[in-house]
């Protein structure tokens, strides 16, 4: 198999999982995106240290032929463990943190066993592509071979009965997204699983004196990247999708604008709240847009002219509706507001009320973003 290939899929993982930096750093006891943040970095690391131009590396730097080996092995069991503990998460199962750290315990010492037969086992000669087949008959080596293989097919195994399982149980409109990515995701661990099953078939073929060593040197690597694939946009579909869905969403979309005005003010007044975490409900980044924007009314409510505010009202009642006028009145007022503020010349300006109800709701808010947006693009 080409190193191209495994620094594409790599690649691919990295993508997944680098936007999720910046909420990894900010909530890292987040326990669900810890074990999403995880998976994808572990998978990625098997897929870099699994590339034979990685291998030859490896193995030169460190002295040790075939040392790659039980470290891709561990990688890909450490990856095992990650995709277990994360649907465990997903599906916010009871005792999740009790399950978590069985799985995490339990594969802990795969890890060490692994190295363990490594160090008592036996393999002089570099074997960049087909460790697995070439060593089948050698003591503590072999038996290495199944553990891992046998570790990472019942990690996928038992990751994709659970998401088929789970997406016969998910009804609504809402849930459409999550049914998609557990599709996905039972999908693309099930072919991942044939990375093991292709592996160990060849290994039994050795067994037997056979020489079957194209299913894991050709057939593996193929099931392993397609599941891969599949994997990471099953994970990734229902937090992207369910972002887009509700009215809440979009909602949330439609006040940008007003938020896009108050934005220097906000940054400049540390007004604004900690974003969510990525991949929050649709609700949670309503409220977070909500709440900065009413700060930032609250904030310039001193700068409010109420001459600005009459003028326009009356003039958009000849030709809008009463909410929407009203909606274009607070547009020109706090727009003229938001452009003192930011004026270092301005002085401190005297407390005068308007004579109209402070928009309160999302979609009060949202009819101000509108006429907002009107105006910048009658400018």
């Amino acid at each position: 198999m080409s190193s191209a290939i495994n620094y594409a899929a790599c690649a691919l993982l990295w993508v997944g999982l680098v936007p999720k930096t910046r909420d990894l750093v900010r909530h890292r006891n987040e326990p669900y995106l810890l074990a999403l943040c995880a998976a994808l970095a572990l998978g990625s690391v098997s897929w870099l240290l699994g590339a034979p131009l990685t291998i030859g590396a490896v193995n030169g730097l460190s002295g040790v032929p075939n040392l790659a080996a039980p470290l891709t092995y561990a990688a890909i069991t450490a990856y095992s463990a990650a995709l277990l503990v994360l649907i465990a998460y997903w599906q916010e199962s009871p005792n999740v943190r009790r399950i978590a750290r069985r799985w995490i315990a339990s594969y802990a010492v795969i890890l060490a066993v692994v190295g363990l037969l490594f160090a008592l086992g036996s393999s002089p000669v570099e074997r960049r592509r087909d460790f697995d087949t070439y060593y089948a008959g050698t003591p503590f080596v072999r038996e290495m071979v199944v553990l891992y293989l046998g570790a990472h097919l019942t990690a996928v195994t038992f990751t994709a009965w659970r998401s088929l399982g789970w997406a016969r149980k998910v009804r609504g409109e809402v849930s459409r997204w999550t049914l998609t990515g557990l599709l996905t995701l039972g999908a693309g661990t099930l072919i991942t699983a044939g990375y093991s099953v292709s592996k160990l078939v060849a290994v039994g073929a050795r067994w037997s004196g056979r020489n079957w060593d194209w299913l894991g040197t050709a057939v593996a690597p193929s099931c392993a990247g397609l599941g891969t694939l599949l994997t990471v946009a099953g994970v990734l579909v229902p937090l992207m999708g369910q972002r887009w869905q509700s009215n809440d969403r979009l909602l949330y979309r439609r006040m940008r604008p007003l938020e896009r005005e108050l934005e220097r003010m906000l940054r400049r007044r540390k007004l604004r709240l900690s974003r969510p975490v990525w991949g929050a409900s649709s609700a949670s980044l309503l409220t977070w847009r909500a709440t900065s924007i009413h700060n930032g009314l609250s904030y310039l409510s001193p700068f409010y002219d109420p001459a600005i505010f009459q003028h326009v009202l009356r003039a958009a009642q000849d030709t809008k509706p009463p909410e929407k006028a009203l909606a274009a009145a607070w547009a020109a007022v706090i727009a003229a507001a938001a452009h003192e503020e930011g004026c270092p010349t301005t002085p401190a300006p005297a407390v005068i009320r308007l004579q109209a109800p402070s928009p309160r709701t999302p979609e009060e808010l949202v009819l101000i973003a509108e006429a907002l947006k009107g105006e910048r693009h009658a400018r």
